[in-house]
């Protein structure tokens, strides 16, 4: 039988077995009802989540056809999780070239299911998300949705300020992430700031997943260091590319680097962040949320120069 409802009352015996592993199953006043997982494969890539990661599977439990936790070699209880929440794990060795473990995962592990979502750890669906996709999902036109986010920054929703979204839902096989040349000068084996190049009609969800990490300001700190070198090697690769390759970056691309490695980038974003887009309105946290962005911007102007000048010491061929 293809299962073509969400609810399907089943009174059955034999079409309640065909049934497991493709719904979740709920009594209600002595009533067996089936909803049905959704044609989706959910994408989790981890590394030491074991704070963040229980919360992002429970919210998919009983919701996604697939599961996918695609770890890097975690020393902490990831596997021990996504094992215990019976998600398909893999474990990922990047080779420091392409492809980084994004597109590893689309182009190695086999997905069955029409529709791919990919989330981190830090990331959790809510009711509003999990009804819009069983909506809209099963007669989609679109090949792809932007996603937004409810962005919490030290436990405190931050409901103001410059919005975030990704393109992170889209069919599978309608494309991939960007390739980025970025063999042995990248330290970060999963694309970050890489974008899904999708072709055909893209959507967006307007209900939003909560953003939410566990581990605490240090591991902020620590990602956005890792981070800011990154986009400061980006930056020279980027001034090197040619005209096709700088005519495929999204606007949004295109207007960070023409002024990433300029002085007045970094106090610009604080100004736009928490006065312009009410930051500030967010209370004490919101101040220092907007700080600490304006500090990331900061750390990748000076981080360009410095690139830059070692590129200028290097003998010439």
């Amino acid at each position: 039988m293809e299962l073509r409802c969400h609810r399907v009352i089943c009174e059955d015996i034999g079409l309640r077995e065909r049934l497991v592993g493709r719904t979740r199953r709920v009594v209600s006043n002595g009533q067996l009802t089936f909803f049905a997982m959704l044609d989706l494969t959910v994408i989790v890539p981890v590394k030491n989540e074991e704070k963040n990661l229980p919360l992002c599977l429970r919210e998919l439990k009983g919701f996604a056809r697939t599961v996918v936790v695609v770890d890097s070699s975690s020393t902490d209880r990831t596997p021990e999780i996504a094992r215990e929440f019976g998600a398909q794990y893999v474990n990922f060795v990047w080779d420091g070239q392409f492809p980084k473990k994004r597109n590893w995962t689309l182009r190695n592990h086999p997905i069955t299911t029409e529709w791919v979502l990919f989330l981190d750890a830090d990331e959790y669906l809510t009711d509003d998300v999990r009804a819009e996709l069983e909506a809209r999902l099963p007669q989609a036109t679109e090949q792809g949705f932007w996603m937004g986010f409810h962005n919490y920054f030290q436990g405190k929703l931050m409901r103001h300020g410059v919005a975030f979204r990704k393109l992170a839902l889209f069919r599978t096989g309608a494309g991939e992430y960007e390739r980025i040349e970025e063999d042995h000068w990248s330290r970060i084996d999963m694309e970050v700031h890489e974008h899904p190049i999708i072709e055909g009609k893209i959507g967006e969800i307007s209900a939003r997943i909560v953003h939410q990490d566990y581990k605490g300001l240090e591991a902020f700190i620590a990602k956005h260091n890792a981070y800011s070198s990154w986009e400061a090697h980006r930056y020279w690769k980027i001034t090197q590319a040619s005209e096709e390759e700088w005519l495929r970056l999204t606007p949004r691309q295109k207007k960070k680097y023409r002024n990433l490695a300029k002085w007045w980038w970094s106090p610009a974003y604080f100004v736009v962040n928490y006065f312009l887009k009410l930051g500030f309105l967010d209370g004490r946290k919101g101040f220092v949320f907007s700080v600490f962005k304006g500090i990331y911007f900061y750390e990748i102007r000076q981080k360009i120069l410095e690139v830059g000048a070692a590129r200028d010491r290097e003998p010439r061929a």
